[in-house]
């Protein structure tokens, strides 16, 4: 007697020295804090989900009761009322840790959340006492909802999933919110080893996981959680759906994800290492057919070419993007693969806008008027202004002939060398004369031309230098900025900055989102008459499409560039083609040869564009 009482005084001292000098731990396991951010189409149906584990926290008050009380029937029904350990949970795992040499067993919600977010997985005993120890420590300077909501945020469910709301989406389809009684209690089988109880795993499972299944709902009618009626009604056993194949970022997804989380980033103002973290879910302005549709017309398009037999069918690239007037990102192409090239097509500005940009000479001349001699008064500029459409004319200023800084004369050129004499602005528009825009750029002034495209949507940084070329679009936008910008006629003059997000949270709860705002570019009137002098009967090879559209074609001086743009009261979009060998260097290089001869290289952009659009109307 006097033996056992010494080494229970020994073993009270030894315990309550270790207890004392135990500390809660100040940092988690990775695992228990990292979370998953995911991000949906703009019908709200899940685009792609990134980050090293499939977690999102929820908190205890949005998880229904039954199935709060699923798990604790399944796990601990005495959660509440122990002290983090169960006094029949040790004696069971010494028991089985001295006679079968299995640790396992034993452990209170409270020791199985220090084990997830503190302890290592390892089943030694020294191991056990900590857990035991810090599981009292936590349990008298937490409170237990706060112990029960963080272990159902970070407890292992199967299915590459941690916490109740990525299981009840990973096996339901469903947010936790929306969870009942009988749901819950399957998926709190799961705690005790989804490779037991997953049906999709292993077909044997079906039978443990529907024993599992009734024996909990029995319980919660047995510690009076459930009433009988209740449980009478679920009969039938919650059937899981079949695991969904992973949303990563291969494809075209990835170019989707880059510009969401850049945008959500600066428009949340959300810092890389918080982001980093997880969590979020991003709601994008993308539209899957769309996407869908935009993606199947660049890879007809690229069908076309035979890389092996032509050299001009070589790095060719593509770029693409529909925006609605509203500044809503709708679509992109951002190239091949994203996992193979994370360079976005859509989203670079790397080749020249060409005669796609003598729209905004237009507005500007129509805004602003002209001023033909030096610091003399402005005239207004009407779309029945006639100009010199003839090719290879010079281009004047007040004090005659405008030289460039080799010494050579600049002269307006028209595709094709054509000559078209005295035309008005407006059918010089319709009939893509390029010689009026040049004259009416400098007529205009350059500075008007810049502000106005600026207004319009593109970025300053694009712009080239200010020379007669700007007007002939020596900028390089990208196709996303190119749709904005066309987009403003659409919208009656008003523009509004490109945006991908438009909604943020984390957890579920909403995040402060800047989104840009409307803001007048130019006269309706303005806009409306560049929108009539675009008019086209049908699409980019004259096929009637349901609603009447406006496009553009843009083609560049040393011909490194193919322009489509084109809009209607859905969406404007931008199409451009050209030639770059990344691993030489980022020069344009020339079209000359593509898709075998001349015609079809010049027809690919609007192929793709009308391609596209026709299945939209469709």
């Amino acid at each position: 007697m006097g033996s056992f009482l010494m080494f229970i005084a020994t073993l009270t001292t030894v315990v309550g020295i270790a207890y004392a000098r135990t500390d809660i731990p100040k940092d988690l396991n990775a695992f228990a804090t990292q979370q998953d951010t995911v991000y949906y189409w703009a019908d709200g149906t899940p685009m792609a989900r990134t980050g090293w584990v499939s977690r999102q926290e929820m908190p205890l008050s949005k998880i229904p009761d039954d199935v709060r009380w699923a798990v604790l029937a399944a796990e601990n029904a005495d959660f509440y009322s122990d002290h983090g350990i169960s006094t029949q949970g040790i004696t069971r795992a010494l028991w089985r840790t001295v006679g079968e040499g299995d640790t396992q067993g034993g452990s209170t919600i409270t020791q199985q959340y220090v084990k997830n977010v503190y302890l290592s997985q390892d089943q030694s005993f020294s191991r056990k006492f900590t857990e035991m120890l810090l599981a009292v420590k936590l349990d008298r300077h937490v409170s237990k909802d706060e112990i029960l909501e963080e272990y159902l945020n970070t407890s292992w469910f199967g299915r590459g999933t941690y916490g109740l709301q990525r299981a009840a989406q990973a096996y339901y389809g469903k947010e936790v919110t929306q969870l009942n009684a009988s749901e819950g209690a399957f998926l709190a089988s799961l705690l005790k080893g989804a490779s037991l109880y997953d049906p999709a795993i292993n077909p044997r499972n079906h039978d443990r996981a529907v024993k599992r299944w009734k024996w909990t709902l029995d319980r919660m009618v047995e510690i009076g959680k459930l009433s009988p009626a209740e449980r009478a009604r679920y009969t039938t056993f919650p059937e899981p759906k079949p695991p969904h194949k992973p949303n990563g970022t291969a494809g075209q997804d990835g170019y989707l994800v880059q510009l969401a989380e850049a945008y959500a980033k600066r428009a949340a103002h959300i810092s890389d290492a918080r982001f980093d973290l997880g969590g979020y879910q991003i709601y994008t302005t993308f539209e899957k057919p769309r996407m869908t549709a935009l993606t199947r017309a660049v890879k007809e398009a690229r069908d076309t070419l035979d890389p092996k037999q032509r050299k001009a069918d070589r790095h060719v690239r593509f770029g693409a993007s529909s925006v609605a007037p509203d500044g809503r990102i709708l679509a992109v192409y951002g190239g091949p693969d994203f996992e193979r090239q994370a360079f976005n097509e859509s989203n670079a500005g790397t080749v020249p806008a060409g005669s796609a940009f003598t729209p905004f000479v237009y507005a500007a001349g129509l805004e602003h008027g002209i001023a033909r001699e030096r610091n003399g008064p402005r005239t207004s500029v009407t779309p029945s202004t006639v100009y010199d459409g003839d090719d290879d004319i010079p281009v004047m200023t007040p004090e005659g002939p405008y030289w460039d800084r080799s010494g050579k004369m600049v002269k307006g050129q028209n595709d094709g060398d054509h000559s078209y004499g005295r035309i008005s602005l407006h059918d010089a528009m319709a009939k893509a004369v390029n010689s009026p825009f040049l004259q009416l750029g400098m007529d205009a002034g350059l500075k008007q031309v810049r502000s106005t495209a600026e207004a319009s949507g593109l970025l300053p940084s694009s712009f080239g230098p200010p020379v007669p070329a700007f007007s002939m679009g020596n900028s390089t936008p990208s196709a996303i900025r190119m749709a904005d910008a066309y987009g403003m006629f659409a919208a009656h003059g008003m523009h509004t900055d490109p945006y991908s997000v438009r909604k943020v949270t984390r957890n579920g709860e909403p995040i402060r989102l800047n989104l840009p705002q409307a803001k007048r570019a130019v006269r309706p009137a303005v806009a409306d008459e560049v929108t009539a002098s675009l008019a086209r009967p049908g699409g980019a090879s004259g096929v009637a499409l349901a609603s009447p559209v406006a496009a553009k074609a843009g083609t560049t001086e040393d011909d490194t560039a193919r322009w489509y743009v084109g809009y209607n009261q859905a969406a404007s979009t931008a199409v451009v083609v050209y030639r770059m060998d990344l691993t030489k260097s980022l020069a344009p290089l020339p079209l000359k040869g593509l898709g075998g001869d001349s015609a079809a290289g010049e027809k690919l952009s609007s192929q793709i564009w009308n391609t596209y659009t026709e299945a939209m109307t469709k």
